[in-house]
């Protein structure tokens, strides 16, 4: 079984003001002229085996740097790193692959940077060929291969063995839907028989799904170690601060944490989810509901829009909108001023089971640019079962199903 260990892990890149002070440094190495550029410093986690963890952060968080330094393509300025297991990294797919070698002998090529021998990967071969779905191009030269099949080549020779520890950096982000959803579901298996997994992505969605735990790194350090719905909402969060707004994390339902962030210029009351107006935290699938949000503008504002996002238990996003696209939002809004804001949803058309809603203001169309206050997890509610036909999934499409017999042939007379 696969693990890591990092501890007080760094990474600093000289950075020179010109290529004079580059050379004299060079020369004279005791007279430093050059700034040091830390991308990560002091980051310290374990991920145990069949542990599955999520890297998340801005571009320049360092979140590349992290996994180079872990398959040990950089060496580290400070700290160690403890590798217990094989190592299958998805950092560049197609890295090392030639453009005028057929891609059987690129496969030949990758497999031996990855350590199996000639006789493995012939016997891997048949599989390799399989789920990259190639056909007859294996045997052409890869500079005939679109983008997305070169991805899928490389991803099936990465795969073709499940390793210990498999690290995948946004490797399929250039793969088609297809492939996309067929990949994923090999690393999710990967992940069911206990290989353990660090994930970087910038889909909230798939950072939920594949991983149970999450770790977000900001300007090179680590902030957040938690549950990938915590952790996302923060994220969330601080893709939106501006210098006057506030990221808190409060108590929310069953003791998990809620992120709360905004600048409050304007600040969300209450929410409610109301039934012929009895508040309710269920709700008959099918059923009509309204939302109810009550807002308390603190200072004036040129533009008031209320949002809405319905996430089901793992986090996903279901649902959301916002009185912007529905035209209905407010301006020149006054101190003092209340709002009240209700969305009526005329059949709540979700699956069996528990889900949350989180509730925004902000100005325009989203919370980017100007963010009031965002609170996720405001509430949480379940949808029950109905007289409507059982379904699964977390949405419910009303569907007609006919169904006809026919005679069959041997019955017909003559």
């Amino acid at each position: 079984m696969g693990y890591l260990r990092v501890v007080d892990l760094g990474k600093a890149y000289k950075r020179y003001p010109n290529n004079r002070a580059r050379l004299l440094e060079w020369l004279n190495p005791s007279c430093r002229r050059h700034q040091a550029y830390w991308a990560l410093r002091g980051i310290s986690f374990d991920v145990e085996p069949g542990e599955a963890v999520g890297i998340v952060g801005n571009n320049g968080a360092g979140k590349s740097t992290l996994l180079k330094l872990i398959v040990g393509t950089t060496q580290p300025t400070q700290g160690t790193i403890q590798v217990g297991g094989r190592i299958a990294a998805l950092l560049e797919l197609g890295m090392g692959f030639h453009a005028e070698f057929s891609g059987r002998q690129n496969v030949y090529m990758s497999g031996q940077i990855l350590g199996l021998s000639s006789e493995q990967i012939s016997a891997l071969l048949p599989d390799i060929q399989s789920f990259a779905e190639i056909g007859d191009y294996l045997d052409q030269p890869l500079r005939t291969y679109s983008s997305g099949m070169q991805v899928r080549l490389a991803f099936s020779v990465a795969t073709a063995i499940r390793p210990e520890i498999l690290i995948v950096d946004e490797a399929l982000a250039v793969g088609d839907a297809y492939f996309q959803h067929k990949s994923f579901e090999r690393i999710r298996k990967f992940r069911d028989a206990g290989t353990t997994l660090l994930f970087v992505s910038h889909s909230p969605g798939a950072v939920k799904t594949l991983c149970n735990r999450a770790l977000l790194l900001d300007e090179g350090l680590a902030i957040r170690d938690g549950s990938p719905d915590e952790v996302l909402d923060y994220y969330n969060a601080l893709i939106a601060k501006q210098a006057e707004t506030a990221i808190r994390q409060i108590e929310g339902f069953g003791g998990r944490l809620a992120t709360r962030s905004g600048n409050q210029q304007a600040e969300i009351l209450g929410v409610d989810i109301v039934d012929r107006d009895q508040s309710v935290r269920a709700i008959l699938q099918g059923s009509t509901a309204t939302i109810r949000v009550h807002a308390l503008v603190h200072e004036a504002i040129k533009e008031l829009t209320v949002g809405i996002l319905i996430r089901d238990r793992l986090g996903n996003d279901v649902f959301g909108t916002n009185s912007w696209h529905h035209d209905q939002s407010l301006n020149k809004l006054q101190v003092g001023q209340r709002i009240s804001a209700e969305f009526i949803i005329s059949a709540m058309n979700l699956g069996i089971g528990n889900y949350s809603l989180t509730v925004a203001l902000h100005g325009g169309s989203a919370h980017i640019s100007q963010n009031y206050d965002w609170w996720d997890r405001a509430l949480v509610f379940q949808v029950s079962p109905s007289k409507l036909p059982r379904a699964v999934g977390s949405s419910y499409l009303s569907t007609l199903v006919e169904m006809t017999a026919y005679p069959s042939p041997s019955s017909k007379t003559n």
